[in-house]
């Protein structure tokens, strides 16, 4: 059949083709090409730049020719790259040929034999991955994080004030606020974000087993570690490496994965904690128009949102992780298996895409509803008792603890009056009585 998005094998490119489509320009086979192109047309150019003695006569002007050729690096372009390739059984090797077939034809054949001079198709691989995954990060992922950060930090505030039983173990305990508990998840993601944004993306590019070998022997008096150092950081901004076998070592960018798994994770928290706020009526849903919960049941708005979310996040942390423990692990010099798996980078980033819209959305849908959160804290008045015998113990009360659990851990609920009428049986002064009294669920919730 003729590839679609009804035929795709993959839901990225099928069923959330249009919601992830913005990364085909970073994680296609398409971007990865345009990327070699680019990172080989900028090496060039660095060779012009010392200059290497055969490129002193290349006219500066000539560099915005050779810079067209990725800007405006087009489908038919990468079509011819492929065509090589099914000649060449070597992705980068047809990136070069294409190249030197371009220079030709903008009367440059000259120089094109210093087109990928000295390096290996790591060299460029290393590099022009990197890169993708950079611009995909601040172009796509990051400002989409931080879209799911301030929605979160727009409904703290909204909800700050709001008190709200806690349950932890799943059983009632002492009441805390809505804000205050989406605060948790705001600042744990803007610390995992600050680490995000500290790991360096990191790059290899140094010859074929990292030595500079080829570059030494035909320019020794060069300085080719300053040289990369300056391509790599300053040109490509990027992190060399500065000591590699033939391919970079993987350590920074397995913990970059690391990072956004970490984060997938809290949103999983986060997922799983609004279902179930959802399955407590603590939220209702805004119902959409035509949309249906059920195929049997018309009542239902389901929280499909934020099992979305959560199921993509968790496709997304399985790759994420296997790419993290497999890329730094390379037999000898290099094996294959990296080149095999980064062809998949792209996959967790558009699962985790997928996910912050799925969750977005969810988040853009839940109403509060009060009076729920007001019932459960009006059904559980013995979550007080730990303020009033904390209060006791203030007052040198014996056995303050003891005397709360005899009341309070009988498996039966107790009413605002019983607990008055337990207080007003307590040996102790009116004015602490009336300050145990003026606790309730709704107010005892902290700072």
């Amino acid at each position: 059949m003729e590839l679609t998005q009804l035929t795709a094998i993959s839901p990225v490119d099928g069923r959330y083709r249009n919601i992830v489509s913005d990364l085909d320009q970073y994680f296609s086979e398409f971007a990865l090409i345009k990327y070699r192109v680019h990172v080989e047309i900028e090496y060039f150019i660095a060779l012009c730049e010392l200059p290497l003695k055969q490129l002193e006569s290349f006219r500066k002007s000539d560099y915005e020719l050779l810079r067209n050729i990725y800007r405006i690096f087009s489908a038919a372009d990468a079509q011819k790259v492929k065509d090589s390739e099914k000649i060449t059984n070597h992705d980068v090797k047809a990136v070069e040929y294409f190249l030197k077939s371009r220079f030709d034809e903008l009367k440059l054949s000259q120089y094109k034999e210093f087109i990928h001079f000295g390096l290996t198709s790591q060299d460029i691989n290393n590099t022009a991955i990197p890169l993708t995954i950079r611009l995909a990060l601040h172009n796509a992922y990051l400002p989409l994080l931080n879209r799911v950060v301030e929605k979160l930090e727009s409904l703290s505030a909204e909800w700050n004030d709001v008190p709200m039983l806690a349950r932890t173990h799943g059983q009632p305990a002492s009441p805390t606020r809505l804000g205050k508990e989406i605060g948790v998840f705001v600042e744990r993601l803007k610390i995992q974000i600050a680490v995000l944004e500290a790991i360096p993306v990191s790059a290899k590019f140094g010859g074929a087993t990292g030595n500079f070998n080829a570059h030494a022997v035909a320019y020794p008096q060069t300085d080719w570690t300053g040289f990369a150092n300056h391509f790599v950081q300053v040109t490509l901004g990027l992190k060399r490496q500065q000591t590699t076998t033939q391919i970079e070592h993987y350590d920074n960018l397995a913990a970059l994965f690391d990072c956004m798994r970490r984060i997938n994770t809290i949103l999983v928290d986060l997922d799983r904690d609004f279902w179930t706020y959802i399955s407590m009526e603590y939220f209702k849903q805004r119902i959409k128009e035509g949309e249906v919960g059920s195929s049997v049941m018309p009542h239902k708005v389901n929280p499909i949102d934020f099992e979305n979310s959560e199921g993509n996040l968790g496709v997304a942390n399985a790759i994420l992780e296997h790419l993290s423990v497999k890329l730094p692990v390379s037999r000898l010099q290099r094996d294959l298996t990296d080149s095999t798996v980064l062809r998949n980078v792209g996959i967790p980033f558009a699962h985790t895409v997928i996910a912050f819209k799925s969750l977005l959305r969810g988040l853009d849908k839940v109403i509060l509803n009060k009076k729920a959160l007001d019932d459960d804290l009006e059904a559980n008045w013995m979550v007080i008792s730990e303020a009033i015998q904390t209060i006791l113990r203030r007052e040198g009360y014996p056995n303050p603890y003891e005397a709360l659990k005899e009341l309070t851990r009988t498996g039966k609920s107790i009413s605002k009056e019983e607990l008055h009428v337990f207080i007003e049986g307590l040996n102790i002064s009116e004015s602490v009585k009336t300050e145990l009294k003026s606790v309730s669920p709704f107010n005892y919730t902290g700072i």
